[in-house]
């Protein structure tokens, strides 16, 4: 016979003291650490003090109806196993209490009384299950945040430039392709800011790549702080980089390529003082939705040859595309 620790808990609940106690012995005879109750009330605060796995309880008792104790023990512990003991008058009121969510009901008198342990065993097995199913199903659970984690990640990772954090050219492209349809369906303008970094191989061969690699990370951070949330900051390629500056006309993105021009001069990046003009300066180009191009590519290409023209005119200046 398992230990007293080992022994699965039953609560036996009947008014009648013979069936309380007959019962109640058959089971311990066959392993069950037993509890009993004369009745609902007492039911419940036995079972408030420690749920029971498995309760029998008689289907008309007095004060609490054996449905009303089901009810409040399914409140407390949804996962318990409660049997009904119905007698040949009380039938119906065991079959109404399945609905109600007894687990299974046993007639009175018991024919056979060995019958009532295999059935707390059947319980206990079908409990066992039940917190086994759980268990899996909060596994599954936990699994499925993860992998939508993992999928959250790698979707930030397959838009994101490894080097700076700040979104990619594919991502770049994407975006500029809605904004156009955007702009065409409410008639709107948005610019487009090129920018690219002047002497950059310079500063790379007199400080090496990973103080380039640094200065283009910080180069990301400046611009970001320019430009407003809704705007799009992606590094195009190498040293260059772009902007999408939704509802936008043309007049305020120069403003804000001035700005970012400005801003890059005036930074006071490591090593600066070996570049031309001792400061790290950028090139930057502008062109705007619908004026320069009504495409992605023709407002990419306006904005390109705009700061092409800003490098042959000398460089750290801003030039604009129609101008």
């Amino acid at each position: 016979m398992p230990t007293n620790n080992d022994q699965p808990r039953v609560l036996v609940v009947d008014d009648e003291p013979l069936v309380r106690a007959t019962l109640a012995q058959a089971l311990h005879d066959e392993g069950f650490s037993v509890a009993q109750a004369n009745g609902p009330e007492q039911a419940l605060e036995l079972f408030k003090s420690q749920p029971f796995p498995v309760v029998f309880a008689d289907a008309v008792m007095p004060g609490i109806s054996g449905i009303g104790l089901l009810q409040k023990i399914k409140e407390a512990d949804p996962d318990t196993q409660v049997i009904l003991m119905a007698g040949q008058g009380s039938l119906d009121t065991a079959i109404m209490a399945l609905r109600f969510g007894a687990n299974e009901y046993v007639m009175k008198p018991f024919d056979n009384i060995t019958q009532v342990a295999d059935m707390a065993r059947q319980s206990l097995d079908k409990l066992q299950q039940i917190r086994e199913n759980e268990l899996q199903i909060a596994e599954l659970q936990r699994q499925i945040v993860q992998l939508e984690a993992a999928n959250r990640e790698f979707k930030e990772l397959s838009i994101r430039d490894g080097l700076t954090g700040l979104f990619n050219h594919r991502y770049l492209l994407a975006s500029l392709a809605v904004e156009v349809s955007r702009a065409e369906r409410h008639g709107r303008e948005f610019s487009v800011i090129f920018l690219d970094l002047d002497h950059f191989k310079q500063y790379n061969d007199s400080h090496g790549h990973p103080q380039g690699d640094q200065l283009l990370k910080t180069l990301g951070l400046i611009i970001r702080e320019r430009l407003r949330t809704a705007d799009i900051l992606a590094r195009y390629g190498g040293e260059e980089f772009t902007v999408i500056l939704p509802e936008t006309p043309k007049a305020d993105a120069v403003k804000v390529a001035r700005s970012i021009r400005s801003l890059i001069e005036c930074y006071p990046f490591p090593g600066c003082e070996t570049q031309p003009g001792g400061n790290v300066t950028a090139s930057l180009g502008v062109a705007s939705f619908p004026s320069d191009g009504t495409d992605s590519k023709s407002l990419l290409e306006m904005a390109d040859k705009a700061l092409y023209r800003a490098k042959q005119e000398g460089r750290n200046r801003v030039c604009v595309a129609g101008q």
